[in-house]
């Protein structure tokens, strides 16, 4: 199984540098390098309009070398190792930056935030468990989401659903009811991995509770406790029982997002990036689709959500410090960026000061359940060390090619995620 180790991402360059914030930065100390993965359906159009706002009311250039989402994630640890980081990169909130935090490849901003007095723009939940890092602030939260479970409204009407479910034998009898009228119920499009991960987030939360979850994310509980069985044969038993779509490993999110935007799937478990796709295909949030949080299990245990959070980081070796500290400021702070770039992502705004109004009726109600919620929990990729993210990642993979092998992959898992933790 192929990971990536924390030896080969402190002690060697894994490939040449693609380029470096030095060769690229003028002299005169007016341009940031940056780079992202807002690419194709994530946002690409979106934030270069934002990249124009700033560059419109500052006298920085920004330099931009955007890569696609999956790629990113190999991409900038690459960089990292070769010295060769951009100024500015996006990054996902959690154990990710955690990792390279820890290989000393982020520059602090302590003293940025406190000048830009961002703990009165940047909401305290997500400022507390996104941007500190080992007693210092090196993110700023860019967006967040939040991940439910998405259906098409006119699919449930056909099929006679009026009452939409709030606990597991609900969720259950509504999968049975929906494939009794002839259309599947859960779409989910595994190409790439990452999407399968919200069932054993919301399974896992929902059964053995956030403190449980958040020590296996920690390598201290084990992929072959009955915790972790419990949640897995839970996601075995709906797949089993056919309410899964057919060969969700050929899909990718967006594949999942068209079956249940045609009519094809009931529903799909997904963030809330799915409302700025959907939008984008002409759907009206609330009159063609709408979600309802993933239902609870076991009686006692903390309502959790779940969700990653988009940010900003500053390379340790930046070329241009006050151009990028100005830029990661300008992001957060400046309101009609959030709300621009909210309404394009179908994403949460980080400033409390955005207008709630500028949220669509789908989206009030999302950051409505965040608010109410006990715990929000990063996703499974992001919550956990990019090795072992990438064992789980493998083994949600191989579950949803075969499910039958569940106890095997777990008993597999169990000893990668060992060895990834001791790298």
């Amino acid at each position: 199984m192929t990971c990536i180790l924390r030896r080969g991402f402190l002690g060697t360059a894994i490939a040449a540098p693609l380029v470096t914030a030095a060769t690229l930065a003028f002299a005169d100390g007016h341009e940031v390098t940056i780079s992202h993965y807002f690419t194709g359906e994530l946002g690409l159009k979106a934030f270069q309009e934002q990249i124009d706002r700033f560059e419109a009311a500052t006298d920085y250039a920004l330099k931009d070398s955007p890569v696609g989402h999956e790629d990113f994630k190999t991409d900038i640890l690459v960089r990292a190792s070769g010295n060769s980081l951009p100024d500015v990169f996006s990054y996902w909130a959690g154990a990710r930056v955690q990792f390279i935090v820890d290989s000393n490849a982020l520059h602090p901003i302590d003293d940025m935030w406190d000048n830009a007095g961002l703990d009165s723009v940047v909401a305290k939940s997500v400022a507390d468990s996104a941007t500190m890092y080992n007693g210092n602030r090196y993110l700023v939260p860019f967006n967040y989401h939040y991940s439910g479970v998405f259906y098409n409204k006119a699919v449930f009407a056909d099929a006679g659903i009026d009452e939409l479910p709030t606990d597991w034998e609900g969720f259950v009898a509504l999968c049975e009811k929906l494939n009794a009228s002839g259309v599947k119920p859960i779409a989910l499009g595994s190409m790439n991995r990452w999407p399968a991960q919200f069932w054993f987030d919301y399974l896992l939360l929902r059964t053995a509770g956030p403190d449980y979850r958040a020590r296996l994310m920690a390598g201290d509980a084990s992929y072959d406790d009955p915790e972790v069985h419990t949640a897995m044969g839970m996601w075995k038993d709906l797949v089993d029982a056919g309410h899964f779509t057919d060969n969700a490993n050929a899909d990718s999110w967006t594949d999942a997002s068209d079956k249940v935007a045609r009519g094809d799937a009931a529903m799909t478990l997904m963030g809330t990036w799915i409302t700025g796709y959907w939008n984008g295909l002409d759907l009206v949030p609330g009159e063609d689709y709408d979600f309802f949080p993933f239902p609870s299990i076991s009686e006692g245990v903390a309502e959790a959500s779940v969700g990653p959070v988009d940010g900003l980081v500053m390379a340790a070796n930046a070329a241009n410090v006050d151009g990028a500290k100005a830029f990661l400021e300008f992001m957060v702070s400046n309101t009609d960026v959030q709300a621009a770039w909210s309404k394009a992502q179908g994403a949460l705004s980080a400033n409390v000061n955005v207008d709630p109004s500028n949220y669509n009726s789908v989206m009030l109600k999302a950051f409505e359940t965040v608010a109410a919620s006990e715990v929000f929990a990063f996703n499974y990729d992001l919550a956990t060390p990019p090795p072992v993210a990438e064992v789980g990642l493998s083994m949600f993979s191989r579950f949803m090619d075969d499910p039958s092998k569940v106890d095997e992959i777990l008993a597999q898992v169990a000893a990668d995620a060992s060895s990834a933790f001791e790298q």
